[in-house]
């Protein structure tokens, strides 16, 4: 279906959700500012804002939402104990994901064992980390650290700036937000440069999933959706100045802490459709590292894809 007739189909209104805060923000925000989801026959309105990552998918699990921006790997730990959801598209790399901590703090990942590590170990996010670690460096976050748990992505830096835990993991824009205010803390681990350097694959991360039961009642809805999204990665890749402008004023992250979490290639923005066989490659691939890990239970198949 061309961008065209996708535009001329019956308009599909869906309900969708940000986490705040963060960078779901800058997505819906340029969305609503630039109208992109009129362009594929969708109207969007006004998304959910939810603070605390577990409400959020559990809602979204629940059906109070249509469309949902989150970690691959969390909605195929939903669709492996029959969550009836698929995924469209990827939309940014792994290289978003990092630990930070203090300019004295830990030069290895080693030198953590004993710790006090802050981490929001409901996300998919965690779980990924801790099966790279324990593959790669052959360490076990949970058993070798002292996991201080949280329930928001920016809390867990909070907390090595306030020196109440000797790392954090989160993800941009948490990150760069963290090293604006303590410019001497460090990022000392980079999940997505160590598995590419592992696999010589990206490592898949933020994505969006819909319900299967939307997509039988309108099978058009994942073409629009998986094209809306990929126009909308394009036009924040090639503008970043606005995108960060029009995404700053709600996102509770300044414009230039936006700017420099792009420009440092830490929050790396890359359409992937799971319509097209290197995406569904990627995914795979990474799911088959996590399921080795015990980050999953097995692999995803080819049922997890929406095409």
């Amino acid at each position: 279906m061309s961008m065209s007739s996708l535009a001329m189909a019956q308009t599909s209104s869906l309900k969708w959700a940000n986490l705040t805060p963060g960078f779901t923000i800058l997505i819906s925000e340029y969305v609503m500012a630039k109208g992109i989801d009129k362009q594929f026959g969708l109207d969007l309105g006004k998304p959910t804002s939810y603070t605390a990552v577990s409400t959020y998918y559990n809602d979204f699990v629940a059906g109070n939402f249509d469309v949902c921006i989150g970690s691959w790997d969390t909605f195929a730990a939903r669709y492996l104990t029959g969550v009836p959801m698929q995924l469209v598209c990827g939309i940014t790399t792994g290289n978003m994901i990092n630990i930070v901590v203090p300019k004295d703090g830990a030069r290895s990942i080693k030198e953590l064992e004993g710790k006090v590590f802050a981490a929001p170990q409901s996300t998919g996010t965690y779980r990924m980390t801790r099966a790279i670690i324990k593959e790669l460096q052959g360490i076990d976050i949970e058993s070798s650290m002292k996991v201080q748990n949280v329930d928001n992505p920016a809390a867990s830096v909070t907390l090595v700036m306030a020196n109440r835990a000797d790392a954090a993991l989160s993800w941009e824009p948490n990150i760069s937000s963290g090293l604006k205010r303590v410019p001497d803390m460090r990022v000392l681990y980079n999940a997505g440069e160590e598995y590419k350097k592992k696999t010589n694959l990206d490592l898949p991360f933020f994505g969006v999933a819909l319900k299967k039961d939307l997509i039988a009642k309108d099978p058009s809805v994942v073409k629009r959706v998986d094209q809306m999204f990929k126009e909308i990665i394009r036009g924040i890749t090639a503008n970043v100045d606005e995108a960060v402008k029009i995404g700053g004023t709600k996102s509770g992250i300044p414009s230039d802490v936006l700017a420099t979490a792009i420009s440092s290639g830490r929050l790396q923005f890359k359409h992937i459709s799971m319509s097209e066989e290197i995406g569904r490659k990627s995914v795979r691939t990474a799911s088959e590292f996590l399921a080795r890990n015990k980050a999953l239970p097995r692999p995803v198949d080819d049922g997890f894809f929406a095409s």
